[in-house]
This record gives C-alpha cells, structure tokens and sequence, in this order.
C-alpha cells in the first residue's frame, strides 16, 4: 500500500484545504441523502454520512472530522428530516441515533488520525531517506568523476612517457649505434686484406645493423614519429606495412585520401586501437586476414578491424557481456575511447567466422585528462 500519495500530501501540508475538503465531503453526501429522502427509513442519513466521516478522519485531522460530524448532524436534522424531527424534539428514537452516530463517528475519528499520524510519520522517514539517497549518489558521482579524471590523467601519462623513451632510443642509442657502424666499415676497409677479420668484421657489423633495425622498430613501435610530424594517415600505412611483413598476415587497409588531421588525442586513440586489434588477431585469431576500414563522417570517426579467425569462445563473450573482466588490451582501448567519449563494440559467434571491433569517436570531443 503506498501511503505517500499526492493527494494526502497536499493535504497533509494546506489546512485550509483540508477544512475545504472535508466541508465538501459533507455537501456531497447531503445533496446525495436529499436526492434520496423520498426512501423510507430515518436511519439512512446518518449511515451515508459515515464515510464521509471516514474520509475526512482519514485525511483531514481531528477538527475537521468533528466539524464533520457537526455539519453533517446539523444537516441531517434541520434539512433532511420533517419539522417533527427537529432537534427541539426529544423523542426516545432520535438521541439513540443521534448517540449511536455520534459514537460510531468518535470511534471512526480516532481510527483514522491514528492512521493519518502513522502515515505522517512515513512521509517523513520516506522524504529523509530520499535526502539520505541524494546525498549519498551525489558522493558516488563525484568518486566516479574524480575516477575518471585519474585514468584519464594515467593514460596521457603514458602516451607521454612512450614519446620520452621513443625519443630517447631514437636520440641516444641510435646515433651511438650509426657511429660504431661507421667504425666498423672503416676498420673493414682497411684490413680486408685479413679474410678472417674482414669476416668477423662483417659478422659483426651485420649484427650492429640488425641491433639499430631493431631498436629503430621498437622506438617506432613505443611511439612513431610519423604520427606527429606526418599525421594518423601516414603512420597507419607505415604501421600496417611493417606488421604485414612480421607477421605474414595480409592486412588490407581502407583510409581516404583526405582524411586530414585530427587532434593528437584523437589520432593516438585511433592508432593505439588500431595497433591493438592488430596485435590480438595476431595472437589469437589464427586468421591470415585482415581489414582495416577507417571513416571519417560529419560528427565522428568510425575504426572497424575484422579477421576471419576462429572468433572469440563462448565462455569469454559472456564473461565480457556480463561485466567480466577482459583483457588488459580491450580495458586500455575501453578507457581510452571513454575518456573521448567514444565507444568499442566487439562482435564474435566463436565459430570460425572471425571477429569484428568497432571504434566509434566523436568529433567533437577533447581530452577529459588534459593537463
């Protein structure tokens, strides 16, 4: 039963409305008994009149239930009944029905006000349990927000510190590696005389190229300079390319001409997801294909990678459906694409049919963890 109703409400906060309801109460059950005082039967006033005495013991307090009780017992006698039935007579029959209503009504009114107060006190512990619940949402938006802000902050802090270390093996190692391949070729050059050295020597140097190849691709890897000097466009190309040839995966890749620049909030999230998704068919799908379609639309950018592997198993779509905890990777992308506003959608049957990543980001957006 809900006791908090509008109606008792209102009520329960405007007396002179209370007192008006109940006085109309009474006018309706009066002009009901006139229309009905061609019925035989005295007693049958009175009988009607009780729920309207009811009704305003029920919502309108203890005076207006006793000025209903009057009103009605006025009416009653001075209007309903034939002149001989006035309250100057004092026949036997009369005082015991006026009695019996009085005392039924008494009995009606301290019914209902014990309900009302009861209800009353429900209002009051429902309208402090609400503030109580406003509080304690608010307190858990701000704990949600202040949540966001720091995972927002994490994530440029790692963009930032691959650039640092990017740049650092770009810088330091890189050039030392270039200078002791120049001395390598000098000291080949002069003593080719001596095959066994000019071997070794070429050995040697052989392994430094391979060793400044490899820091070249993992500094690239870490951050690659041609997504901030040249854009998103020419370090995904350079990107797909490079794991082609290292994984042997056919990777055909759809981006428009001109596709243009975004910020470079925007641009790392489309090529973190990219490079991402990459790296899970590589590991995962088993798939020898690959598809990379990236659209540029009025208020959003759409990224779609999919593979024809063998798709992801039905125990972990679940997992991931049902609020599981995924993958590192498909959390970083997730949280990524969140704090631009964007969104990641996953779709796998597990039967061989591969799999399809959405990325969705909105134009619009600016970084939530901007320093």
């Amino acid at each position: 039963m809900q006791f908090h109703t509008p109606f008792s409400a209102r009520l329960s906060k405007n007396t002179l409305l209370r007192y008006a309801v109940a006085l109309g109460a009474v006018a309706i059950v009066l002009l009901f008994c006139f229309a009905l005082k061609a019925f035989p039967g005295d007693q049958l006033p009175y009988i009607i009149l009780l729920p309207a005495v009811a009704f305003a013991s029920w919502y309108c307090g203890v005076v207006p239930s006793i000025l209903t009780v009057a009103l009605g017992m006025t009416g009653v006698e001075y209007w309903l009944h034939s002149p001989r039935r006035s309250l100057h007579s004092s026949g036997k029959e009369q005082i015991i029905e006026v009695l019996t209503f009085v005392a039924a009504s008494s009995l009606i009114v301290v019914m209902g006000e014990a309900r009302r107060r009861d209800n009353e006190k429900l209002r009051t512990a429902q309208g402090e349990l609400e503030e109580r619940v406003k509080e304690r949402t608010a307190d858990l938006d701000t704990a949600n927000q202040s949540l966001r802000e720091l995972s927002g902050r994490l994530l440029q802090l790692q963009d930032e510190e691959r650039r640092r270390i990017a740049r650092e093996l770009h810088d330091s190692v890189g050039q030392t590696l270039t200078a002791l391949i120049m001395n390598l070729s000098a000291v080949r050059s002069d003593i080719e005389r001596l095959s066994k050295t000019a071997s070794a020597l070429v050995d040697s140097e052989a392994l430094v190229h391979e060793m400044s190849k490899e820091v070249r691709t993992i500094s690239h890897l870490l951050h690659p300079p041609l997504l901030d000097e040249a854009g998103l466009s020419s370090a995904i190309r350079w990107y797909v390319d490079g794991f082609s040839q290292r994984s042997k995966i056919q990777v055909n890749l759809e981006f428009p001409q001109d596709f243009g620049r975004l910020s470079r909030e925007l641009e790392t999230a489309i090529f973190r997801t990219v490079q991402e998704c990459l790296t899970n068919i590589h590991r995962h799908s088993e798939s020898t294909v690959a598809k990379i379609r990236i659209t540029r639309l009025e208020s959003l950018v759409r990224v779609e990678v999919e593979d024809r592997g063998k798709g992801i198993p039905l125990e972990k779509r679940h997992e991931m459906s049902s609020g599981g905890t995924p993958g590192v990777g498909i959390r970083g992308m997730r949280e990524r694409l969140r704090q631009l506003g964007g969104t990641l959608e996953i779709n796998s049957n597990g039967h061989g049919k591969g799999t399809v990543i959405v990325a969705q980001l909105p134009l619009a957006s600016t970084s939530t963890a901007a320093a």
